[in-house]
């Protein structure tokens, strides 16, 4: 049997809906900041949140402002 090695291989994260059109990234916006956090309250990586460099930035920046405002945990237990 003939196998591709440049086949990709299975992906173990999991796939997030793209951000809408109206969905503003703000450290206001606590659910949608959540929806890119990971179980132990890590942010997800751009491959995962299926977002642009730009909007990665963007969301990095909100999800620190709202961790320092207390918004957000730092952690999630």
């Amino acid at each position: 049997m003939y196998m591709n090695k440049y086949k990709s291989k299975n992906k173990n994260y999991r796939r997030l809906p793209m951000m809408g059109s109206g969905d503003l990234i703000d450290y206001k916006n606590i659910n949608l900041l959540s929806r890119f956090l990971s179980d132990q309250g890590k942010i997800l990586d751009r491959k995962t949140n299926n977002l642009t460099l730009k909007q990665q930035r963007w969301l990095n920046i909100a999800i620190k402002k709202a961790r320092i405002l207390s918004s957000l945990t730092f952690k999630n237990n």
